[in-house]
Parts: structure tokens; sequence; C-alpha cells
């Protein structure tokens, strides 16, 4: 009977190792996933934070001769870096000014690196680009 226990030393170990590995990859997907998910809301709220914030900017004297309200887009590209900047140093966005119809929009698109934590350990790549996006236009309505 001893040596039967003999031939089977290390087995337990080795499983232990196998099974560790294989909840250890789970957690990282979990925990990583997770981070990213709110990483790709973060994006998504910043763009949508600083469209709101370029299409506040319209052309004031315009606006004042009684024509229509237009959005300035030199101050609006001022404005959404400004906000992004002030809400976190997002360097990487785009600012695009698209025409519905006959009202120009402004569209803002933001960029966010993810960096895995956990499963960059796992060979999977370190970092993950998330993107974001939001079209704000410019209220011309009576109040």
């Amino acid at each position: 009977m001893t040596g039967r226990r003999e031939a089977e030393n290390g087995r337990v170990s080795l499983f232990l190792a196998v099974a560790m590995t294989g909840v250890l990859a789970i957690i990282g997907l979990a925990y990583d996933g997770a981070g990213q998910l709110r990483t790709l809301q973060r994006a998504d709220n910043l763009a949508a934070e600083a469209a709101r914030a370029g299409g506040q900017m319209i052309d004031r004297a315009r606006a004042i001769e009684g024509g229509p309200k237009q959005i300035d887009q030199v101050a609006a590209r001022a404005a959404v870096a400004a906000y992004l900047d002030a809400a976190g140093g997002v360097a990487d966005h785009e600012v695009d000014f698209p025409v519905v119809g006959a009202e120009t929009q402004i569209r803002v698109s933001v960029q966010i690196t993810y960096s895995r934590d956990l499963l960059g350990l796992f060979g999977m790549q370190k970092t993950a680009i998330v993107s974001g996006e939001a079209t704000a236009r410019a209220l011309t309505g009576p109040p």
C-alpha cells in the first residue's frame, strides 16, 4: 500500500496548479472586462459632455442680428479641447460638424487607452483603445 501512495505523490499539486491558472484567467477576464466597460462608459460620457460644451458656442454676432443660431466652429473646437483637458487630459479626440437638413451639428469622438492589468499576465495585449462618440446641436426653438 505504501508503494501505491508514493506513485501518486504530486498529482494533486499538478491539478491545483492547472486549476488555479484557469481560475486566475477567469478572474482576469472579469476584472479587466469590467474595467474596459467602465472606460467605454467614461469615453461616451466625456464625448457627450464635450459635444454639449461645443454646442453652446453659437455665432453670437449672427444671432444678435436676428440670423439663425449656428455653431461657431472655431469656438466650439476650443470649448471641446478645454473641457476634455479639464476632465482628465484626454488628448486623442476628433471634432467635426455634420450638416443634417439645414442645421450644423457637432460630433465629438474620444479615444481612451485602457491598460489591462491581469490579462496582460496571460499573454493578451496589455492595452485596449476604447472609443466614445456623441453628437449635439444648438437648440433654436422658442424658450
